[in-house]
């Protein structure tokens, strides 16, 4: 049974905050900072650990990022965001588990940087990607990986233009807020496509693991795209804004006890 209780509702804002500081610090590192953004999800931990105050930064952000993916877990077991059980249900759903797996690997390497326990300055992505390459069918696993990645990039381009997330955002949230996750949203699909067409040729195409892309590589790969780079970059800085402004405003649906449906509170 999901904990509903107040403490779990605060620590999935919490989940959005840690999010809100991971996209902000995404898009800042990337304009300002090529060296850091290269080394991808670990330039951004070891900018954060730079921090007046970061080690106790990176623990909020490991308990925050947790409780995110334990909220995404919990979509494909109750649909605890009334998705339904159609094939658009469940894309949706299976589509919020991926998410739960990569904020829990983030939160690992939030961990491994606030325990001190943090190694080289590669990006964890490609150590991960040859694990799998070296398991049976490991090759088939990524490339569906990939695929799963295209799937996801063409939601959060859907989102961008229907504003579909707004259905889950109370009322009392700023006008702008709106703005602020078309523009997010589409940053997202963006990067999400450069990742899942990294998976995918490791997979497909043997290219081997040192292609595959993580969220800050995956944008340091648009550098000599020029504008496209600065406004993708411009975007997920946004989007963490956008979840800066969630972690007050998102709808936490509770499940009802005996019939187990959600249930949406609206503030």
């Amino acid at each position: 049974m999901i904990d509903k209780s107040e403490k779990f509702e605060w620590l999935v804002r919490a989940g959005y905050l840690s999010r809100a500081l991971l996209y902000v610090m995404l898009g800042f590192l990337a304009l300002t900072s090529a060296s850091a953004i290269s080394e991808g999800t670990q330039g951004i931990f070891r900018a954060i650990e730079d921090f007046p105050a970061g080690t106790a930064v990176l623990w909020v952000m490991v308990v925050g990022l947790v409780a995110y993916a334990l909220f995404r877990f919990a979509s494909p077991v109750v649909d605890i965001e009334n998705n339904g059980s159609d094939a658009t249900g469940w894309g949706k759903r299976i589509g919020h588990a991926g998410s739960g797996i990569g904020h829990l690997a983030l939160a690992w390497t939030a961990y491994k940087f606030a325990t001190g326990a943090s190694e080289g300055s590669g990006d964890g992505a490609q150590d991960a990607a040859a694990g799998v390459l070296g398991l049976p069918l490991g090759e088939i696993a990524l490339g569906a990986l990939g695929l799963a990645f295209f799937l996801t990039s063409l939601f959060q381009f859907k989102n961008a233009v229907t504003a579909e997330f707004m259905q889950r955002i109370a009322g009392s949230a700023p006008s702008f807020t709106c703005t602020l996750g078309r523009i997010g949203f589409t940053a997202r699909g963006v990067v999400y496509a450069v990742i899942g067409w990294s998976l995918i040729k490791a997979g497909f195409m043997a290219s081997g693991a040192d292609g595959v892309r993580s969220l800050g590589t995956a944008l340091a790969d648009l550098a000599g795209t020029g504008f496209l780079f600065t406004l993708t970059a411009l975007g997920l800085l946004t989007f963490g804004f956008f979840s800066l402004i969630l972690s007050r405003y998102r709808i936490i649906p509770e499940i009802d006890p005996d019939t187990r449906i959600p249930k949406f509170r609206m503030d």
